[in-house]
């Protein structure tokens, strides 16, 4: 069993930033991060390999980063230029496997319990 937790969520103005950390309690191979807004099914929105490979979602691209640090088993997200639309619960994955990216949540089994963003106009 792997467990997995977020911190860092928060309320902000459109145009701002956050940054969302994530742990694991053992070593995984893929990581990443999906988001679900009220009413919306759970998108992904980036995922990285051990190895660093990273994919992002076209929503995002330009505007959010994804790293890892494979000595800590921790996950990172930096948001920059926060947009409403990204208002939603954020949710860290992890695979003990390898996973290509992209990779749809089926691929993930171990799941946080998901941290609010919330983003005003």
């Amino acid at each position: 069993q792997v467990y997995v937790a977020e911190t860092g969520g928060g309320s902000v103005e459109t145009g701002g930033s956050l940054r969302l950390s994530c742990v694991a309690s053992h070593k995984t191979s893929a990581m990443g991060w999906f988001r679900q807004a009220p009413g919306k099914e759970r998108e992904a929105v980036a995922g990285i390999t051990m190895a660093g490979t990273k994919d992002y979602a076209d929503s995002v691209r330009g505007r959010f980063t994804i790293s890892r640090d494979n000595n800590k088993n921790a996950l990172i997200l930096q948001m920059g230029a926060l947009k409403p639309e990204d208002t939603a619960l954020y949710y860290c994955a992890a695979n003990p496997s390898w996973v290509p990216q992209p990779a749809a949540a089926s691929e993930y089994k171990y799941w946080g319990q998901g941290t609010q963003v919330t983003v005003s106009s």
